[in-house]
């Protein structure tokens, strides 16, 4: 997963280097290697440079180009992103790192002086809540079923020409005051909205079929649990279903149907009873080798899952760094689904990355249609395949 920040002057690669290697001190748990350890895999601070690319082209994460790190970072022109295994952190975890990188960094490129108030800078003491563990006051082993289970679906719509191609990003930029009076107007929310124009718009692209879109959206168990500051990945999916006889022409209607899906499945006892199944699976992958445990995580990852995803990492500010700023988009493999959006909103903007592996660009055009038949302006700022890194296996 990563960041893409496009800034309104051109990078300066010898600053970002700079930039990201002051920034060790603070962020000290994304400065790690993995090493293999009693049939398993522990994190070490890695001593070596962060990498900074001055170029788009994707390196292998733990490996000899990255300097065994499990993130990287890479600029061109105005663009910069930060990119860093999932397994590490989710999209609230690395906002505090990037918006500390860009304080840092246009500090030093404008000669200015900002606000650091909201800001995890260098020489700041790092919380407990932060890195310590987000859960040990909780009784995981006896958290029981929560009142509701969505049970999944297991035959839902998948695009009939062309998956398993190439993934390709589509950034769209899109105003927040229409999108947000719409939810205001129409019983949504960010994600519920999107959710049903991605649903809407595969029934554009794909009239005939008669399965069941199948859509996760994307939430943080931290939070839910109390843990705001916590660096850590653990985020999950509420899941939604939208059946063919589900008429979705009335917006109302179709988004409070939403918001009621995913309140039912976003509570507490939901989140504690998704972190108890989780750990029982890893106990049983315990005994495993570690080749096979990596294999099992591997192919899990790329089982696709549902037929589309919505994830919306909410930040709508950077502070003074605000006017510095173009866009921001989160970025993501999406292995898990055909079709996924990524959502991030900065300067009274939304930012969509529609992530597709399509080979032609009929559902992007059916969700421009969608935007602009509810009168929506947006503007496709870029299009280009998936350049994300990858990870280097170990070997025997």
């Amino acid at each position: 997963m990563g960041v893409l920040v496009v800034l309104k002057e051109e990078v300066d690669p010898i600053i970002l280097c700079e930039v990201v290697e002051k920034l060790r001190d603070r962020f000290p748990y994304f400065y790690v290697k993995a090493i293999p350890q009693d049939n398993d895999l522990s994190l070490e601070e890695n001593p070596l440079p962060m990498t900074v690319r001055n170029t788009w082209k994707p390196i292998k994460l733990n490996s000899e180009e990255a300097n065994f790190h499990l993130a990287a970072w890479k600029c061109e022109g105005k663009r910069l992103a930060f990119e860093i295994s999932h397994a590490l952190t989710d999209g609230a975890g690395v906002l505090p790192y990037i918006k500390s990188a860009m304080f840092l960094y246009l500090s030093r490129k404008l000669g200015k002086t900002f606000d650091p108030t909201g800001f995890r800078l260098p020489g700041d003491e790092i919380p407990e809540s932060e890195t310590g563990n987000p859960f040990a006051d909780l009784d995981i082993d006896g958290a029981e079923e929560p009142m509701y289970v969505k049970p999944p679906i297991s035959d839902f719509y998948r695009p009939k020409d062309g998956i398993n191609g190439e993934r390709w990003f589509t950034y769209i930029k899109l105003p927040e005051e229409q999108l947000i009076q719409y939810c205001r107007d129409f019983d949504g929310s960010p994600n519920a909205f999107l959710s049903v124009l991605l649903t809407r718009a595969i029934r554009r692209y794909d009239p005939d079929s008669e399965k069941t879109v199948s859509a996760a959206v994307a939430v943080d168990h931290k939070a839910m649990l109390g843990s705001e500051d916590n660096y850590r990945m653990f985020a999950g999916t509420v899941e939604l279903d939208f059946p063919k006889d589900r008429s979705l022409d009335d917006l109302m209607k179709s988004c409070t149907m939403v918001r009621g899906q995913i309140m039912l499945q976003a509570q507490p006892e939901n989140s504690l009873w998704a972190m108890k199944q989780r750990k029982l699976r890893y106990a049983q992958l315990d005994q495993a080798p570690l080749e096979m445990k990596l294999d099992l995580l591997a192919k899990s990852a790329g089982i696709v899952r549902w037929s589309l995803f919505v994830s919306y990492a909410n930040n709508r500010s950077f502070g003074p760094l605000d006017p510095y700023i173009e866009e921001i988009y989160m970025l993501t493999d999406g292995g898990v689904t055909d079709l996924g959006c990524e959502v991030s909103c900065i300067n009274h903007n939304f930012f969509l990355n529609l992530i597709q592996n399509l080979p032609s660009d009929k559902f992007t055009e059916a969700v421009l249609d969608e935007l602009s038949a509810l009168g929506i302006d947006c503007e496709v700022t870029r299009k280009e395949p998936l350049h994300l890194c990858g990870i280097e296996r170990f070997m025997n």
